[in-house]
């Protein structure tokens, strides 16, 4: 979710402008009910915004490289691929459209009007819900294709998958419309003057979401890869101990360590990076701090949710063969060639 939620009182407000003496009024014709604008030093915030429009720009063009390559070359119409494209569409949504609101609100008040605000937030949720969401079915699928290797053809099809990812964007649409219900049907609501766009979680709602959004994925994407990483090393051992020549088996034993280390720095970056940008989005809730007053923090842990987008297509796609292949092929313009979607990629 992208509020942090906080447990104790008064509850955590998301983007609020915080109102300092001294400071510029949002809207000056409207001095009685206008929020006030902190004052910034010109030169750190220009040098700020320019960095966090890169980060941006690098999400939005990640994650467009994975949709084009999946979405065009029939090879890569995979099982693993549609859960990769439902992510990389979530992650694409998130540097197209929240990066950009996001930086905009570091150096101004809100100007898009209350409507906006209850779009803006909505969509936040939903996004951030949905690309967890999606990492827990990658994790299953990496389970289920690494620990059950000769039912992963009838236990993951293509029609179940697409039903999980459906289900997963439709699930995130309705559970967070029941959260924000309240908020989206009156987005003024818990603004205390012109230029807010703020929404306030209840205590036991907040906690709920919690549990839903961070707690309940990180268990079941720890566990599950830890399942697999066992698998792969005693897989990899085991290949070892049925090689008698030793000639032969040195090789063997080079290229089992191999894939040991490959197995367990893949694993260990996809969930080291996910409690990394997670944690300190998470962590008034989880402490039960309140952190409202503290706007620095605030932005440090939305931003560093905002990175996973950007990091998520190096990590599950830039591991792939394919996907350096398929870059190739489309910076060079060679999708537009006739039948290229028929292009050999694997």
């Amino acid at each position: 979710m992208l509020l942090l939620y906080s447990f104790a009182s008064p509850p955590l407000s998301f983007l609020s402008m915080e109102t300092l003496e001294g400071d510029e009024l949002c809207f000056p014709q409207l001095p009685n009910i206008s929020c006030k604008r902190p004052l910034q030093h010109r030169g750190p915030t220009v040098l700020l915004n320019i960095i966090l429009s890169c980060i941006s720009l690098l999400t939005v063009m990640l994650n467009l490289l994975v949709i084009i390559s999946i979405s065009h070359f029939r090879q890569l119409h995979t099982t693993t691929n549609l859960l990769l494209l439902s992510l990389a569409v979530a992650d694409f949504l998130v540097g197209l459209l929240l990066m950009p609101v996001q930086i905009m609100l570091q150096s101004s008040c809100w100007l898009l009007g209350s409507v906006i605000c209850g779009l803006f937030c909505y969509a936040s949720f939903i996004l951030t819900s949905a690309s967890v969401g999606t990492m827990v079915l990658i994790s299953v699928d990496r389970y289920v294709a690494i620990c059950d290797p000769l039912s992963y053809s009838t236990i993951v099809t293509h029609q179940r998958v697409q039903i999980s990812v459906c289900l997963c964007w439709a699930c995130s649409l309705f559970y967070n419309g029941v959260i924000l219900h309240v908020f989206l049907e009156n987005p003024d609501t818990y603004n205390s003057c012109y230029g807010e766009c703020v929404v306030i979680i209840s205590f036991i709602t907040g906690a709920v979401d919690v549990v839903l959004t961070f707690i309940g994925p990180i268990a079941v994407i720890v566990v599950l890869y830890m399942k697999v990483f066992v698998v792969a090393v005693s897989q990899a051992r085991a290949m070892r101990s049925h090689i008698t020549a030793v000639t032969v088996q040195g090789s063997v034993t080079v290229t089992a360590k191999k894939s040991e280390r490959k197995a367990a720095s893949i694993l260990g970056v996809v969930v080291v990076v996910f409690l990394i940008c997670f944690c300190p989005y998470f962590y008034p809730s989880l402490a039960g701090q309140d952190m409202s007053t503290s706007l620095t923090f605030s932005i440090f842990g939305v931003w560093l949710l905002y990175c996973n987008s950007c990091i998520n297509p190096i990590i599950y796609a830039s591991f792939y063969p394919w996907f350096r292949r398929s870059i190739k092929l489309i910076v060079t313009l060679q999708t537009l060639q006739p039948h290229s979607c028929d292009s050999q990629i694997m």
